[in-house]
């Protein structure tokens, strides 16, 4: 992969910034704020200089903060003074941070550990508890650095006048070396993870609205359906039913389709471009001429399509015993791999009609979902639909397991109810990582659709393995309905998480 393809698979198993919990610091003046904003995000974004008498911050920073595996937003705000005028810079600046605050659900209320609790101090906290009493605030004891070491008790005396703020147990810190930061992870942990619970129900609700549009925007979006198949097979029959007219030309020559042939129809609400390919043969078999540009151009169109319908020949199944040849399983192994729906058409069901086809006809129908199962292992509930193209018969059934193909590939699922799914599945196969060592499952969340593709989250050492990958795959599969179409599932550690 190259150095632009690496970057693209970061960005995507990067969580929604939009679905983290939001973090503030606040204080007085010149109590470390922004260089803990610059510790917390690993960048030196925010100024940071010591000016007593004078405020460097003016504005709301916003940045991703990065403690451990926790990742939050965390903003930079101007130190607050209760006794600026109502029209002074100050006053404006503490309007601002008044706004955002009530936006956030974590407030890291700095205090300066080397000049101990001021009168400020008190009032800031004052305007904490009656602006944002929803607000969980931790106080931190910042520049504590050398503290632990002073015989004299300092850091116990700083601690205690910390704790009459009335915020519960202070942390102690320093912005500028990095210690503390271990204590205040644990002390921030609980809240962030509740916080980000509380905000993926937020998001369930409204995604319960955004769901009653997804039909409607599915259907303004035309599918791309391809028809495919080896030679003679019946694809042209099959496409001229499916159309209701007499399109491309059928007959019982092998090779009649040379080019791809595109119709545009219409079915229940749905525009649909179908694709014909020509008859698909391995490459070794052809490497120049008309045919040989006719498998270049099915191969092409079939990368274009959203579903492919792969037809198969009933006769031939009943008189080989076998349901697909060589190229046709290297062919639907192709379809998944590129990330496609995939459902499986039976044609030519009319030639074992009757009594005396009565068994043969039971077998067909009972070994091609079987042995596609065991072509696919990685894909259950593959479509399999018996037709006769010939005599228009299983047009509806086609359809309407493409068009549910379709749902399934454009599928989206809730960060909310994804991780509701999770906790139920974790509790019922527990794993050791779980248990205190090895890699712990955080959480997980869907990037993108088309196929559905789905990030697992995890912290520890070490990753999980491709085993339990397949196994949130095949319980995804299950629990939301998602058969027949590829399901992709990547994990991203706190470690990849930090190196970027």
């Amino acid at each position: 992969m190259g150095t632009s393809g690496k970057k693209a698979l970061q960005r995507l198993l990067q969580p929604s910034t939009e679905l983290l919990s939001k973090v503030m610091l606040v204080g007085r003046p010149n109590v470390g704020k922004s260089a803990l904003f610059n510790r917390l995000t690993r960048r030196r974004e925010a100024l940071v200089y010591n000016t007593p008498d004078s405020h460097v911050t003016r504005d709301v920073r916003e940045g991703v903060a990065k403690l451990g595996d926790l990742r939050f937003r965390v903003m930079d705000t101007a130190g607050l003074e209760t006794s600026a005028g109502s029209e002074s810079v100050l006053a404006r600046t503490a309007g601002i941070t008044a706004a955002v605050l009530r936006e956030c659900q974590i407030a890291l209320f700095l205090i300066d550990g080397r000049t101990g609790l001021q009168p400020l101090d008190a009032d800031v906290g004052k305007w904490l508890r009656k602006l944002a009493p929803h607000v969980q605030v931790k106080v931190l004891l910042n520049k504590a650095e050398g503290m632990h070491a002073d015989a004299n008790g300092a850091l116990e005396a700083a601690m205690g006048e910390a704790h009459s703020l009335g915020f519960g147990a202070p942390v102690a810190v320093s912005a500028e070396s990095g210690e503390g930061l271990a204590d205040l992870y644990e002390n921030l942990r609980p809240w962030v993870e509740k916080a980000q619970e509380e905000m993926l129900a937020l998001q369930e609700e409204e995604s319960l609205t955004e769901d009653k549009t997804v039909v409607e925007e599915l259907k303004r979006v035309p599918l791309q359906l391809a028809i495919a198949g080896r030679p003679n097979v019946g694809k042209s029959t099959l496409l001229n039913a499916l159309v209701c007219q007499e399109r491309v030309l059928t007959g019982p020559e092998p090779g009649l389709t040379r080019d791809s042939i595109r119709v545009q129809f219409d079915y229940d609400g749905q525009t649909v471009y179908l694709v014909n390919t020509a008859g698909w043969m391995q490459r070794v078999k052809v490497k120049e001429g008309p045919a040989a540009l006719s498998a270049m151009h099915a191969r092409r169109n079939i990368q274009r399509a959203h579903v492919v319908a792969l037809v198969l020949d009933a006769e031939e199944i009943a008189q080989t015993k076998k349901s697909m040849r060589h190229a046709e399983a290297s062919l639907a192994q192709w379809v998944i791999q590129e990330g496609r729906g995939l459902v499986v058409v039976v044609n030519k069901m009319d030639l074992l009609s009757g009594r005396e086809n009565a068994h043969l006809r039971s077998l067909v129908m009972r070994a091609v979902p079987e042995e596609i199962q065991k072509l696919l292992p990685q894909v259950t509930g593959v479509p399999v639909v018996f037709v006769s193209a010939l005599e228009g018969k299983g047009r509806g059934a086609v359809m309407h397991n493409v068009n549910e193909s379709y749902k399934r590939w454009c599928a989206r699922l809730s960060t909310a109810k994804l991780n509701r799914w999770l906790a139920k599945v974790m509790s019922r196969h527990p794993r050791r990582g779980d248990k205190g060592y090895g890699a712990k499952v955080r959480y997980i969340t869907q990037v993108k659709a088309r196929p559905p593709t789905f990030v697992v989250f995890v912290s520890g050492a070490g990753k999980i393995d491709d085993t339990e990958l397949r196994f949130f795959a095949s319980s995804l599969r299950e629990d939301f309905g998602l058969g027949g179409v590829p399901i992709r599932v990547l994990q991203r550690s706190s470690r990849d998480t930090r190196a970027t």
